[in-house]
């Protein structure tokens, strides 16, 4: 599957979790607020935390999870995302360093855009606690385009058009891993419902420019 992800990409994997699994974490979900579209600091939980070791040993993943982020489209929240590539990661304080570039902050904590060696080194997986057919905002990727670093808005559009888009239904308890530099997008779910999604980023131990993870499990 990794090689998959690294050529293409992306790849589904569609049994990720059992059903008990599952209905755990549906319930442990119940005590999460939620501010907008979601919430990022789902590392400090420990179920989260414990959930890490399930997903490294059913997937084969490298390194840490640094992240994981609850995102839920529901009637009263049914967002769309235009096409972009992931490009800042979650650091514990801001450095001084020229090859980082821009810094921001989200929910309280610094993200920085680091250089692309690291970015092409992270892998994304992406967690479904609900179905998500078409009718429900599956992410749509673009295959390849994780291979051409960091795109611009005009770039990213010619991409798109020549390669096309690939949509990615991912069913309860199964989950889409990906590379973050790989365009992706999602539209509005056309039959709003829940449409939970563990978002997890996994990187290195060490990523060197003087930073260090916000969370490393």
């Amino acid at each position: 599957m990794l090689r998959t992800v690294d050529e293409n990409g992306y790849a589904i994997a569609p049994s990720v979790l059992g059903r008990a699994k599952t209905v755990s974490i549906e319930r442990a979900l119940e005590g999460v607020r939620i501010a907008g579209a979601g919430t990022r600091n789902l590392l400090e939980l420990s179920w989260c935390r414990a959930l890490v070791s399930d997903l490294r040993d059913a997937l084969q993943l490298p390194g840490l999870a640094v992240q994981c982020t609850l995102f839920d489209k529901t009637p009263a929240r049914n967002w769309l995302v235009p096409l972009h590539q992931d490009l800042g990661i979650p650091v514990r304080e801001r450095v001084d360093n020229s090859e980082l570039g821009v810094w921001s902050e989200k929910e309280g904590r610094p993200f920085v855009r680091p250089p692309i060696e690291l970015l092409e080194q992270l892998i994304a997986v992406r967690v479904h606690i609900d179905d998500c057919g078409e009718d429900n905002g599956p992410l749509r990727v673009v295959p390849g385009s994780h291979r051409h670093g960091r795109l611009g808005p005009e770039a990213a559009r010619w991409f798109r058009d020549a390669v096309g888009e690939v949509s990615c239904p991912v069913g309860r308890g199964g989950a889409l891993v990906f590379k973050p530099l790989l365009l992706h997008a999602s539209s509005k779910s056309s039959s709003p419902r829940h449409r939970r999604v563990l978002h997890f980023l996994f990187g290195p131990a060490s990523i060197g420019y003087g930073l260090r993870w916000q969370h490393a499990v």
